[in-house]
């Protein structure tokens, strides 16, 4: 609903910064990734700035978000780009995305999902990445004593837990404060599958 209020110029996506998120930046910068012959997968790409922005890093990429209206304005706002957009179901995804993806990059999905749902979403992304590839997952964070708060409700390290008990290992794991008014905690964590 809010993509079509935006493309109708009746509203503004809160979350479409219209820039590559800066917490991935700042990661590539200080871990830049193999990007040559691999494919990444953007989860919920929105406008499609994270997954123009892999495109340029060399990766064959695709991206998909649950909204037509979201995928439509990407394509408008990159009409040469090479990124392959798809609507879909984080949920219920395209079988054949299974265990294909080099690199698969996930921010603050699934914080905006009910808590009875995220574990579901968390095995879903894990599965997209294929043996030896790579995950890296943005969002924001809370201690397990914290108040689960509103949209976007943070995720605790207990929830983080979920991509490794998806068969994946954890890499490195970072908890930060952004630049934020105010600050919000974030939990940014590399992933690989064995």
């Amino acid at each position: 609903m809010l993509y079509k209020e935006g493309e109708a110029g009746e509203s503004v996506v809160p979350w479409a910064d219209r820039g590559t998120n800066s917490d991935l930046l700042e990661f590539w910068t200080a871990y830049p990734q193999k990007s040559e012959g691999t494919k990444a997968l953007v989860i919920a790409c929105g406008l499609g700035d994270d997954a123009e922005q892999f495109e340029q890093w060399g990766f064959e990429t695709t991206a998909f978000d649950i909204s037509e209206t979201a995928i439509r304005s990407a394509r408008k706002r990159f009409p040469k780009s090479r990124v392959k957009y798809s609507v879909a179901d984080l949920l219920e995804p395209p079988p054949e995305w299974e265990r294909k993806f080099d690199f698969v990059f996930e921010a603050n999905t699934v914080q905006a999902l009910p808590v009875a749902i995220r574990t579901a979403a968390i095995r879903r992304i894990a599965a997209f990445v294929r043996p030896g590839g790579k995950l890296l997952a943005i969002v924001r964070g809370r201690r397990a004593d914290e108040p689960l708060g509103e949209l976007p409700w943070p995720l605790t390290r207990t929830e983080m837990n979920e991509f490794v008990r998806a068969g994946l290992s954890e890499e490195s794991f970072e908890e930060y404060f952004d630049n934020e008014d105010p600050p919000a905690r974030r939990f940014r964590g590399l992933y690989e599958r064995p």
